[in-house]
């Protein structure tokens, strides 16, 4: 979203003229996907992480302006609130020592931008949703200084007519009005691109769908907003409800939200942007001057520019990517599941553990998704956004029986996707040390049954025991986060008690959504 758009100069009522405009640029990547003119496969990946500010106390900073100045690095950009910053790592290809490469550039990166953050009295936290976050941190006062957002927030606002309503049950329930999205604010992720082959497209998506349920039952990390403790992973939710444009009655008809995980396994990259134009009314109704079709009649590659800004404001939790690098077109999957942090190791594990996955079952000669019917994939999403790592999914059975079976989260990762996750790294070329030291923390969380909301809830509670009131405790939790962050260890090696004379919380007292959901 960082992206700028200037506001002024264009002319926001002609949507007749931007939807025609829209339907130019699908025709042109149709043609350019008949004309087969996209780039060959160069094995690459890219990474954007969202960051969080803080203070020593751990709340939130609205201070993105200031400390993005003292950086003074491209590499990094504005989010949508002041309290928010991105990352962009460059991107590199799949192989040799590639992991250990990216975890030495996040960590001489983030460490940089630590040091200037702190000549503001602000600290880096790489976190789902900073736990002492409040209604009144995320307003429309709160938005960075982008014309995009405001132009963003104004148009969601004009088309719901009414407040947002954040309504979630979880261990707790929270419910809470917004008249901006700023609320949406609250959700740090991390970005995995990988450019694809248009033939390749439609299996890395569906694959990158089918497991997105397992990534966040490793990889949880948003347990708290608001002061509740909500699902494991929270962000879905409340991404979905402060970017909801539709009113009671719309949602009552069925009409899809613009952050949805989907209803169907796709054939080609063209079924989802085809998808977008024909569900979603446009927000950013915004002209660029290039003619999509008249470029490619001159032997050129179209921008699509109307097209791209529309699929950007659509929130698929894979998204479909088209851009231009160096006059040739190329496609991307975009994976937005996971959230940030806790860690470096935490981030490349599950990096690791990602494109190690999609690989493999992209290319089986069985494919998942023709298991695994879409809305069991969906609901699994849901049901690992609520439980995490406690999570009971249902997966194909193995062999030639066939149907689904329920099993642990754990298990099946363990039992089944870690081993195939090891193989698509082989298949990628990545480093044997590489593949083994990442891939392990992963295995050490299923083995412990911990994960970053795991531990978060945990040492909420431990804080809670200690006498500490509800704010103190969430705030002195995510001290302690913060502190444990920057030592670089994993998360499923952080101790929870951290006053003297406390002792261990033990696993199976961690209070899990599990049974309490409804």
């Amino acid at each position: 979203m960082g992206e700028k758009v200037a506001a002024e100069g264009n002319d926001l009522a002609d949507r007749e003229r931007y939807r025609r405009k829209l339907h130019d640029c699908l025709d042109g990547l149709r043609r350019l996907l008949a004309e087969k003119r996209f780039d060959r496969p160069k094995n690459l990946m890219g990474l954007e992480i969202e960051l969080n500010l803080a203070g020593a106390d751990g709340r939130p900073r609205m201070l993105n302006s200031q400390v993005l100045e003292r950086i003074a690095s491209g590499d990094f950009q504005t989010e949508l609130a002041q309290c928010n910053l991105e990352v962009n790592i460059t991107p590199h290809r799949l192989s040799g020592r590639v992991l250990d490469q990216l975890a030495e550039e996040l960590r001489t990166g983030l460490g940089y931008a630590e040091r200037k953050s702190r000549e503001v009295a602000a600290r880096i936290v790489m976190i789902g949703i900073l736990p002492t976050l409040n209604a009144d941190d995320l307003t429309v006062a709160s938005l960075s200084a982008n014309d995009r957002y405001v132009l963003l927030n104004d148009q969601m606002r004009a088309a719901r007519g009414e407040d947002f309503v954040i309504d979630i049950q979880g261990v707790e329930r929270l419910i809470t009005r917004s008249p901006s999205i700023a609320p949406e604010a609250a959700c740090t992720s991390v970005q995995l691109h990988l450019q694809v082959t248009p033939g390749r497209f439609a299996a890395v998506w569906n694959a990158a769908q089918a497991i997105a349920a397992a990534q966040i039952a490793v990889g949880a990390n948003s347990p708290f907003l608001f002061g509740r403790e909500l699902w494991r992973e929270s962000r879905p939710p409340v991404f979905q409800q402060a970017t909801d444009t539709r009113a009671p009655e719309l949602q009552a008809q069925g009409v899809r939200p613009r952050t949805w995980f989907g209803e169907r396994w796709v054939d080609s990259a063209y079924d989802l942007f085809e998808e977008n134009l024909r569900f979603f009314p446009p927000l950013l109704p915004l002209c660029g001057p290039q003619d999509p079709l008249r470029v490619l009649d001159e032997g050129g590659v179209p921008d699509l520019a109307e097209l791209i800004l529309h699929n950007g404001t659509i929130y698929r939790w894979n998204r479909p990517v088209y851009a231009v690098a160096d006059g040739l077109p190329h496609l991307r999957v975009e994976n937005r599941v996971l959230p940030a942090g806790p860690t470096v190791a935490d981030v490349i594990a599950n990096t690791a553990f990602y494109y190690g996955l999609v690989r493999a079952l992209a290319e089986q000669p069985r494919p998942v998704w023709t298991r695994l019917p879409f809305t069991v994939a969906a609901a699994n999403f849901d049901t690992a956004c609520r439980h995490g790592i406690d999570a009971i999914l249902r997966w194909p059975r193995p062999g030639r029986a066939g149907g689904l079976t329920e099993i642990p989260a754990v298990r099946l990762v363990q039992q089944e996707l870690l081993p195939l996750a090891a193989a698509g790294l082989d298949a990628w070329g990545v480093e044997p040390a590489d593949r083994d030291h990442y891939l392990g923390i992963i295995e050490a969380r299923c083995a412990r049954r911990a994960n970053g909301a795991s531990w978060q809830a945990a040492a909420f509670h431990h804080a809670l025991r200690q006498g500490l009131p509800r704010d103190a405790a969430l705030a002195a939790m995510t001290r302690r986060y913060s502190e444990l962050m920057h030592t670089g260890e994993p998360v499923h090696t952080w101790p929870v008690p951290w006053a003297a004379g406390a002792a261990v919380v033990p696993a199976q007292r961690r209070t899990a959504a599990g049974g309490t959901v409804a």
